[in-house]
C-alpha cells in the first residue's frame, strides 16, 4: 500500500508523499536527525522513504553511502543541510528477518534487535542499531531523535498512546504521524472501493499465484479483510486535535493553536489517492532543549 502507485489516480506513492512532506516541513533541519520508526512492523514504507530521502540529499547509491561525508556541523552546532540520513527499524516485536533483507540495501537504514517499546524506549536507542548491510554507516550519536509513527498510531488505545506521546515529548526532538484513513466519509468510500480495484489488478500482479487468485475471486477473503480492516482502522484513526489531548491529559499543558511547552506542531491532509483518498499527518519539532 505504501510503496504502490496506480497510474493515473496517484501521482505518487504514499511513501514518497511522506519523503516530501518531511522535507517540507523540516527543511534545512532534515539532516539534524535520526529517524526512528516505531511499531515498525516488517519494515513498511521506512526503507523507502531512507532511500527517497537520501537521493534527493545528492546520496542516490546506496552502496556509496559509507562514503558519503560525515556530518558537518554548522555554526549552531547542529548537522550540515546536505549531509545523508540515517532510519532505524524498532517494534516490539522485532522482525529481524525482513529488517536483516531490508538493512542490506543501505548503508544508512538500520534496526535494533531486541523488543522495543514506543511507552519506554530507551535513552541509549542510537548505540543498540545494528544492520546487516556489508559497510554500514554507524547513525552519529550526537543526532537528534525524531520519531516516526507510518499508519501505527490508530493501533494504540488512549490510555498507551498517551504514555506514548509522553516519552516521546520527553525523549526524543521531533516525531511525525502518518495515516492513510480517518473517520470520514471520504475515507469510507475510499477504502470500500478498494474492493473493485483488487478484483481489477489482481490478475496484472498476481497472475502466477493461484492461491491468491483463488482467495480474490472464488473465495473473496482477500478484499474482504483488507477492506474491513481498513474500515477498523479508520474508526480507530484520531483526528490532530485528539492526538494533541492526548498529550494534554499527559503533561497539563495546552498544545492548542500549535505550540505549547517548546514544541511546534503542524498537521494537515495530502491527496494520495484521486479523487477522495487522504493521507493525514501531524508533524512536531522540539524548538529548545
Amino acid at each position: 500500500m505504501w510503496t504502490f502507485r496506480l497510474p493515473i489516480l496517484q501521482s505518487t506513492s504514499p511513501a514518497t508523499l511522506v519523503a516530501t512532506k518531511l522535507q517540507q516541513l523540516l527543511g534545512e533541519r532534515l539532516s539534524d536527525y535520526t529517524y526512528v520508526d516505531f511499531c515498525a512492523g516488517a519494515g513498511g514504507p521506512t526503507p523507502f522513504i531512507e532511500q527517497e530521502l537520501n537521493k534527493r540529499l545528492g546520496l542516490s547509491k546506496p552502496d556509496s553511502l559509507p562514503q558519503a561525508k560525515a556530518a558537518t556541523p554548522r555554526a549552531n552546532g547542529l548537522a550540515h543541510p546536505n549531509d545523508s540520513v540515517d532510519f532505524i527499524l524498532t517494534d516490539i516485536a522485532p522482525h529481524l528477518p525482513a529488517w536483516q533483507a531490508a538493512s542490506t540495501e543501505s548503508a544508512h537504514l538500520h534496526y535494533i534487535p531486541k523488543s522495543v517499546d514506543a511507552s519506554a524506549a530507551p535513552t541509549d536507542l542510537l548505540s543498540l542499531a545494528s544492520s546487516s548491510h556489508p559497510t554500514p554507516s554507524p547513525p552519529h550519536q550526537t543526532k537528534k531523535i525524531f520519531r516516526l509513527f507510518n499508519l501505527a498510531f490508530h493501533h494504540f488505545p488512549d490510555p498507551l498512546a498517551t504514555r506514548i506521546l509522553h516519552n516521546t515529548l520527553n525523549t526524543s526532538s521531533g516525531f511525525a504521524i502518518f495515516e492513510l484513513q480517518a473517520r470520514t466519509l471520504s475515507s469510507f468510500l475510499t477504502i470500500t472501493l478498494m474492493w473493485p480495484l483488487l478484483l481489477l489488478i489482481t490478475p496484472f500482479y498476481f497472475w502466477r499465484s493461484p492461491g491468491h487468485l483463488f482467495f480474490t475471486y472464488l473465495v473473496p477473503v482477500i478484499p474482504f479483510v483488507l477492506v474491513f480492516d481498513g474500515y477498523v482502522s479508520s474508526l480507530r484513526t484520531r483526528t490532530a486535535e485528539e492526538v494533541l489531548r492526548l498529550a494534554d491529559a499527559e503533561d497539563g499543558h495546552s498544545h492548542g493553536g500549535g505550540a505549547g511547552e517548546g514544541w511546534e506542531f503542524k498537521s494537515g491532509d495530502e491527496w494520495h489517492t484521486w479523487p477522495i483518498g487522504e493521507m493525514g499527518w501531524l508533524v512536531a519539532v522540539k524548538q529548545s532543549g
